[in-house]
């Protein structure tokens, strides 16, 4: 391999830099890693990330069958770092939950798990599974008035184009990603199809199935992989039963039975119709809240009440915004879907409405505090607490804590970050300092709640830090602070909390 450099990729975890290399020939390393197993099926998971990294140690750890799997991502500076990790012993995602430590321990026991940058690799594969991003360009949500995205297949389809060119012609290929509804079998099985026709192979043989993930990285990281529902399909008869067999030898389907759909469009439309709907249920309470702002109201209380009735338990409370992977782009994946694919004339009108009204949560809870804030902000020390999108966990995939950080910086305000969760914020390319001991040693003008991190909530210790310092403002973006917390730092400090509008 020529050790000519193209850049370097940097690991987020221990900081170390790695060439990467100009070849992108692995052939050698995934032969010997194969010949360690010999008899084993070979799975290959396609996407190293927060769902792919994760899914290789459970098929790695599968229930009842010994596989060979082996991870592949892009040999870039983002994710070259990940393939190193896995085969040097440092699991390339930080997490609360020990099963993964376990799992991952047990692979490299077993030698089971290797990761590559070699698309030579799916020429061994029995079973490639697709866990690769599909991203949705928006126009900045920064500005009220914009509104607009873009569906962009073509690194997806540059994706399983790669597996095409190099598989086998009865391989099974399993989409987890979350993808516009028809993409299975308008785009993934045609690509398919085509390429094992240029290199005159059967294209009866293939077998394409979609079975989408529901992982929450968090203290259940393995457990919503392995011991949970799964909703699965195949683009034929003898797809959906390959999927099947698969599925039931990494999931405990005794506890969690499979739920089959009739065809792929189905399982990829229940994926985004289950967050389209969560997110819709957000951008509701998002003017209810103002509303109650407006009126006087606690809309905690008011939620807190109408959640007695168990068909109203689900009803959401405000926040800072909508983050994640799928709740922010998930229902404009099926709007696209619906005119690109399907032909129609008509948008998913409301599910993108709901999109658009949590892309702005952030900006409107900025201009909250720009607005109540006696005097200008700029210059001002603000101490943000939580950069995560999701309490207790480590995941900064489109936190809606990046637009309210921005505007803050762009108003000229001093901001410090805590995270407990989160040693580096990759988005922002910013290390946070995870001791708030240190932190809360010096004076803020400003003490922002931006996650609902277990941290933060009920902790004397830190309301009597808080408590003790100079007056200032106490900013609870979330909803954490209780009615006797707000009392008690009210009693210094000036208290606002997003929703409730007696304060």
């Amino acid at each position: 391999m020529s050790t000519t450099t193209l850049s370097l990729s940097k690991s987020p975890i221990t900081g170390i830099e790695y060439a990467i290399p100009a070849s992108s020939d692995d052939k050698a390393g995934i032969d010997a890693f194969i010949a360690l197993h010999p008899g084993k099926k070979v799975v290959v998971v396609q996407g190293l990330g927060f769902v792919g990294s994760v899914m290789g140690l459970v098929v790695a750890n599968a229930l009842t069958e010994e596989y060979a799997v082996i991870g592949i991502d892009l040999p870039t500076p983002a994710s070259y770092w990940k393939i190193r990790s896995i085969n040097e012993g440092v699991f390339p995602v930080l997490a609360s939950d020990p099963k993964i430590g376990l799992y991952y321990e047990e692979a490299r026991r077993k030698k089971n798990y290797y990761a590559t940058f070699d698309s030579y690799v799916y020429s061994k594969a029995d079973v490639v599974v697709v866990d690769i991003n599909l991203d949705v360009q928006k126009k900045s949500a920064k500005n009220r008035d914009l509104e607009g995205y873009d569906v962009n297949l073509t690194p997806f389809r540059k994706a399983i184009e790669a597996i095409g060119t190099h598989c086998k012609e009865d391989v099974l290929v399993l989409v987890e990603t979350t993808v516009p509804p028809g993409t299975a079998q308008k785009i993934v099985r045609p690509l398919l199809e085509e390429s094992l026709a240029k290199r005159g192979l059967a294209t009866d043989k293939i077998k394409v199935g979609h079975s989408y993930e529901r992982v929450m990285p968090g203290p259940k990281y393995i457990d919503s992989i392995q011991n949970f529902y799964r909703v699965f399909a195949g683009t034929d008869e003898k797809s959906a039963e390959a999927v099947e067999t698969f599925l039931r030898t990494v999931i405990r389907t005794d506890e969690y039975p499979l739920t089959r759909l009739g065809n792929t469009n189905a399982t990829e439309m229940a994926k985004v119709l289950e967050n389209s709907y969560r997110a819709m249920n957000i951008a509701f309470m998002v003017e209810w809240s103002r509303f109650a702002e407006e009126a006087g109201v606690d809309i905690y209380e008011v939620v807190n009440a109408i959640r007695m009735r168990p068909t109203h338990k689900n009803i959401m409370l405000p926040g800072l915004g909508v983050g994640g992977y799928c709740l922010t782009k998930d229902p404009l994946l099926a709007s696209w879907a619906r005119m690109n694919l399907f032909g129609s004339e008509e948008k998913l009108g409301q599910s993108e409405k709901g999109v658009h009204i949590n892309d702005k949560m952030p900006v409107y809870a900025f201009e909250f505090l720009r607005d109540q804030y006696t005097g200008s902000l700029a210059g001002k020390k603000i101490l943000l607490l939580g950069v995560s999108y999701l309490n207790d966990v480590g995941d900064t995939r489109y936190t809606p804590v990046e637009g309210f950080y921005d505007h803050l910086l762009e108003e000229g305000c001093e901001v410090t970050l805590h995270d407990p969760h989160v040693k580096y914020w990759e988005e922002k390319d910013l290390w946070i300092n995870q001791d708030l001991e240190s932190l809360l040693k010096e004076d803020y003008d400003v003490v922002v709640v931006t996650t609902g991190h277990k941290d933060y909530r009920g902790n004397a210790a830190l309301l009597e830090k808080i408590s003790s310092k100079p007056a200032a403002w106490v900013y609870d973006t979330i909803g954490v602070l209780t009615n006797d917390e707000i009392k008690s730092l009210g009693e210094k400090h000036v208290v606002k909390v997003l929703g409730r509008g007696d304060l």
